[in-house]
């Protein structure tokens, strides 16, 4: 059932969230550029996993053991002040069965009949949600993870309840080429690498580690600073979510790319995606051009509050499906578009 809090933000006008977008973009970029400070050369990744939790789209982390996917997420997750059953994660494995992840059979409801799941404190009452190792998950989890991520519900005794869910973060350490993982990786409109930074930033590394180990073993969280919490991105996207619908003029032929995304801005959008389509066989669903000019409009507005430049297309660069795709777009997508390395 949706909290108190959810019910007061889901009353709200756009009136109401247009006098406050400011303020809220101002508590968002703090939030982000406060965390950055917190890791060694991860602040894109911190803008990104800002954007796709204030779009409510899943991010998936790819790299290997060490290279902060989970800090990440654990810090971002602390910084928005989230504790208990607002917050789960889970390292998937082959044999994670259903009741790990969704919660476990009511024994005593099943006596009467009923095929119940206890989820308190599982998947279904969480704010925000980290799996790890997403893809190790067998077919049962896999199903389960389908239906929640894509219409963000679970079943109980044959019947759809809604689940708590409104930021997803996964990780893996690879993409694995297997075709049952199609539609679960096709969710994931982005998918952004988390590299090692020892070969150029080796000092600044040992450094941050140690000031990391040092907070663990006292106790101390210096990252909960305050600036943001998750009722403030629920607020931006639910704003968002206004201007994505609005039409204007008396037949309503004036739609949001007309007001937020100019016109010279979509023909390049248009040319980088056929590009990456023909030239490097990336695959692009007709879901991802939608989520992927949501997510677009969200950076505009997160970054600089008004409508999409070229720099906001640097989000191109995450629509890669396997690791080679991934590293070759961070290299390919900038230089289509004439930007800066």
């Amino acid at each position: 059932m949706a909290s108190t809090s959810d019910i007061d933000i889901q009353e709200l006008s756009f009136a109401q969230l247009a006098a406050e977008a400011q303020p809220l973009r101002e508590r968002l970029n703090r939030f982000r550029k406060a965390l950055g400070r917190y890791f060694v050369e991860k602040q894109d990744l911190i803008d990104l996993m800002t954007v796709c939790a204030v779009a409510q789209e899943p991010l998936l982390l790819v790299g290997p053991p060490g290279t902060a996917k989970s800090d990440l997420v654990l810090k971002f997750k602390d910084a928005l002040g989230l504790e208990g059953n607002a917050y789960f994660e889970y390292m998937l494995t082959r044999f994670t069965e259903p009741g790990e992840v969704m919660g476990p059979i009511d024994v005593a409801k099943l006596r009467d009949g009923q095929y119940l799941r206890r989820s308190e404190g599982k998947l279904p009452t969480a704010k925000l949600v980290f799996l790890d190792e997403i893809f190790k998950s067998n077919s049962a989890i896999l199903n389960a993870l389908l239906t929640v991520v894509n219409e963000r519900k679970y079943y109980q005794d044959g019947q759809p309840v809604p689940v708590a869910l409104k930021i997803l973060f996964a990780a893996t350490n690879e993409i694995p080429d297997q075709n049952e993982l199609a539609a679960l990786k096709d969710r994931f409109c982005l998918k952004a690498a988390c590299r090692s930074v020892a070969e150029d930033h080796f000092l600044s590394l040992i450094d941050a580690g140690l000031s990391n180990q040092t907070w663990k073993d006292l106790g101390q969280k210096p990252w909960v600073e305050g600036h943001a919490n998750l009722k403030d991105f629920l607020k931006a996207n639910r704003y968002l979510s206004f201007q994505f619908g609005m039409a204007e003029g008396p037949n309503g032929e004036e739609r949001d790319r007309h007001r937020y995304f100019p016109e010279p801005l979509l023909l390049e959008l248009r040319r980088v995606l056929r590009t990456l389509v023909r030239e490097d066989g990336v695959f692009i669903s007709d879901r991802k051009i939608v989520k992927l000019y949501r997510l677009l409009r969200t950076r505009a507005w997160v970054m600089h509050g008004g409508a999409v430049e070229r720099e906001d297309l640097r989000l191109l660069s995450y629509l890669g499906e396997t690791r080679e795709e991934i590293d070759l777009l961070e290299d390919k997508v900038p230089r289509l578009l004439g930007l800066n390395g």
